[in-house]
């Protein structure tokens, strides 16, 4: 009975329902259909919106968290849900915004600024003669065993990174500073520092470094205040000077590193002994260059060897005593753990490039100058065995020829040592050091002095 009741009203409405398709006209039919394709679209469109919103929250590590309540506010480190309203997610930002401004270190130009260094503390012990120094680059006439600690070593600089410059170049640079100006409470001096523009092969620094043709060094944390192996071999002097770098490459993992400058010498009166006590021009210009050819033989391994160049000339009493040398300095690990480093010289009058003694030429007779030639260098072995623990095994020779010298002056300076660094955490290191110095006087005999360092040491 229900059914043919509704037969009787649904029955014309289903025979008449063609008849009222076929009044709809053709453009009201399509622009339905256009319709139903947009709204398709957006419902897609909006899927894929929810799916990015959800990964977004897996790869942050976070999870939908409930809406808070009524005046509270969303925690920082909540990251938004997919659900969050858009008042809420500014609000999180801002208080991110906020948290960032209370922990960074800014610059007056806005631009960000990196604190780094090394809080260094030292204990030592010198044997006999030390002439009373904490870290002898001689060893001097005998005298009373020395030893005492320090915190003069420690280290403070400054890293910063500018705006991009002409042509795309990125601007960047470093401030070092320590403690080891003077007497053991002196203010701060200045070690080293630039301003440097890196393109993608070449790059342009004005700044105080080492030597151009001299930038590696022996690791150490008993002898910070000067570089290691100071007047045994390593020319470190930190200079003025305006450098430019250009690389080329040669094919997958082998190169060149071409580098070329002017530096600003420091210049040092004739040797004592000498007769001479006129003027010295202070500081000279002269020209430096380095060519480092490097071959990365895998992932582990690589091969850097490096010559180079130093010419200047030294002006005293109206005349011009030149200063030329040639070095060559190098890097092998032929195994994962074990690196060779080091460095050779030969020339004349390395005075105004080296601290210690300083020997680059003589005056006689209060007019003849006499140009002391010297050869030297370092090297240095180095071991990582566990994670945590290396070794240092190294040695240094500066030789300056005998016969430009008088009586009483240093013909060689030798020192030979090791160490061990601790790991203690990934930026704290305990280390111990022990070397032994040899000094050898024209017609005096040779001088020993043993050095015992413990230090630890804070990167930051």
């Amino acid at each position: 009975m229900v059914l043919l009741r509704l037969t009787s009203v649904f029955g014309p409405a289903m025979v008449l329902w063609p008849l009222f398709l076929g009044a709809q006209t053709q453009p009201e039919l399509a622009g339905i259909l256009e319709r139903l394709d947009r709204l398709e679209r957006e419902n897609r469109a909006l899927t894929e919106e929810v799916r990015a919103l959800r990964a977004k929250v897996d790869a942050s590590g976070g999870s939908e968290t409930p809406p808070p309540a009524d005046g509270q506010a969303v925690p920082a480190n909540t990251p938004a849900s997919p659900g969050a309203t858009l008042e809420d997610k500014v609000e999180i930002q801002g208080q991110r915004i906020d948290e960032l401004a209370q922990t960074k270190v800014e610059a007056s130009q806005r631009f960000p600024i990196r604190i780094t260094g090394m809080a260094l503390f030292n204990a030592f012990e010198n044997s006999r003669q030390a002439g009373a120094a904490e870290y002898p680059v001689t060893a001097s006439a005998p005298g009373a065993s020395t030893a005492g600690a320090t915190l003069r070593q420690t280290i403070v600089g400054l890293e910063y990174r500018g705006p991009e410059t002409l042509w795309g170049g990125n601007v960047h640079g470093t401030v070092y500073m320590d403690l080891a100006a003077g007497a053991a409470n002196a203010a701060v001096r200045l070690r080293t520092g630039s301003i440097e523009i890196d393109w993608k092969n070449r790059s342009l620094m004005a700044g105080i470094e080492k030597p151009i043709f001299n930038p590696r060094e022996p690791s150490s944390l008993a002898q910070v205040a000067v570089s290691p192996l100071t007047g045994t071999g390593n020319l470190w002097l930190w200079l003025p000077q305006v450098r430019f770098e250009q690389d080329v490459s040669f094919a997958s993992g082998t190169g060149l590193r071409a580098q070329l400058g002017v530096i600003q010498t420091r210049e040092a009166g004739p040797y004592a002994g000498t007769n001479f006590t006129g003027t010295v021009a202070p500081a000279r210009p002269g020209l430096e260059g380095r060519f480092e050819f490097f071959h990365r033989l895998d992932d582990d391994r690589r091969l850097e060897i490096a010559p180079g160049f130093h010419t200047s000339e030294t002006h005293v009493a109206g005349q011009s005593v030149p200063s030329n040398i040639f070095s060559v300095d190098w890097f092998f690990n032929p195994w994962r753990r074990v690196e060779l480093t080091g460095a050779f010289y030969t020339g004349q009058n390395v005075a105004p490039l080296g601290e210690g003694y300083q020997q680059g030429f003589g005056v006689y007779y209060g007019h003849r100058i006499d140009v002391v030639g010297s050869r030297g260098g370092w090297g240095q072995l180095t071991i990582h065995t566990l994670p945590r623990l290396d070794f240092h095994f190294f040695t240094g020779q500066q030789d300056d020829n005998n016969r430009d010298l008088i009586a009483g002056g240093i013909g060689k300076n030798l020192l030979f040592g090791g160490n061990l660094y601790y790991h203690l955490a990934p930026n704290v290191i305990l280390a111990w050091e022990t070397t032994q110095l040899r000094t050898t006087y024209i017609g005096q005999g040779m001088r020993i002095n043993n050095h015992y360092d413990l230090a630890l040491a804070y990167l930051f």
